[in-house]
């Protein structure tokens, strides 16, 4: 049985940046209000970070940051993917030697590769590091999808431990559980498929809603676990339409405009990403007053 890096609510958590670069006494803030209201684990620089639109040296002060403020009450899990290998592992061992908890490793984009090729990817990284590392499938942002036969090539590596399933396919998040057991363990990458992965073996949620919505996100997993899975699935239908606002532009555009609304100073999302559309922000705001989130 593989190590479980964390099970539960895992957020994605965003970044907040102003004219000088990252806003590092927002971030302290947000990191707290996170672990006080009891989420299990904080993954960060990942896309919800925006860490593609950060220099390395931004990625690595937020990771350091992070992981210093954090000071091991709860998980860090760092996003190090690259469509390089070499910067990927540059990356995982950065995170390895300041103290991370996991890795979590997207696809490579753009150059993209075949599914050979992602073993052989993930390979390279998964030797250069002893730190437990989550596979990231998102094929709608990269074009390149895990198959269910590669999670079990990949999950016969030590620390290849889980897998952030984001296709939004519950056949295939199926076939991956069936095939791979307790060597790939299951995380949900969308928050309108947290009690569907669940019910076929999932451990948690990496979490865009827990940014502006902790506790009950944590819940809606801890419900399920604790054996409550009807009130489990009726949060999770009631999330459904702040959830749906939360994605109605690109992640991360309208999380950042929910963490400006509940007055944080997160900032406007960086270039090539814009600041979320009038209509949809009340669209936004209205379904956070629905939540009680918004007063």
């Amino acid at each position: 049985m593989k190590k479980i890096i964390f099970k539960g609510c895992g957020t994605a958590i965003a970044t907040p940046f102003s004219e000088s670069g990252v806003n590092f006494e927002e971030f302290e803030k947000l990191i707290e209000d996170q672990i006080l209201e009891g989420v299990d684990s904080l993954i960060v620089c990942g896309t919800t970070g925006e860490a593609s639109t950060m220099t390395l040296d931004e990625r690595k002060e937020t990771i350091k940051f992070a992981i210093e403020k954090v000071n091991k009450r709860i998980p860090v899990i760092v996003g190090t993917g690259s469509n390089s290998t070499n910067q990927a592992i540059e990356m995982t061992k950065f995170a390895e030697n300041v103290g991370a908890d996991g890795a979590l490793v997207v696809t490579p984009y753009y150059n993209k590769t075949t599914q050979d090729g992602l073993v052989a990817h993930y390979s390279a990284i998964a030797n250069a590091t002893k730190l437990p590392i989550i596979l990231y499938s998102v094929p709608s942002r990269t074009g390149v999808n895990i198959l269910p036969k590669t999670c079990k090539k990949l999950s016969e590596i030590e620390n290849i431990v889980a897998i952030k399933e984001a296709s939004g396919d519950i056949s295939q998040v199926s076939e991956i559980a069936s095939l791979c057991k307790d060597n790939l363990y299951i995380y949900s990458g969308n928050d309108d498929q947290i009690v569907p992965i669940l019910s076929v073996g999932g451990i948690g949620v990496i979490s865009v809603l827990s940014n502006i919505a902790p506790k009950y996100t944590h819940n809606i997993v801890q419900n399920f676990f604790d054996g409550n899975v009807q009130e489990s699935r009726k949060m999770q239908l009631d999330a459904i339409k702040l959830i749906k606002a939360l994605f109605s532009e690109v992640n991360p555009i309208p999380v950042k405009a929910a963490l400006n609304m509940l007055g944080y100073k997160f900032g406007e999302p960086r270039l090539p990403l814009i600041p979320m559309s009038i209509e949809k922000s009340e669209v936004l705001k209205n379904e956070m007053k629905k939540f009680e989130i918004l007063k």
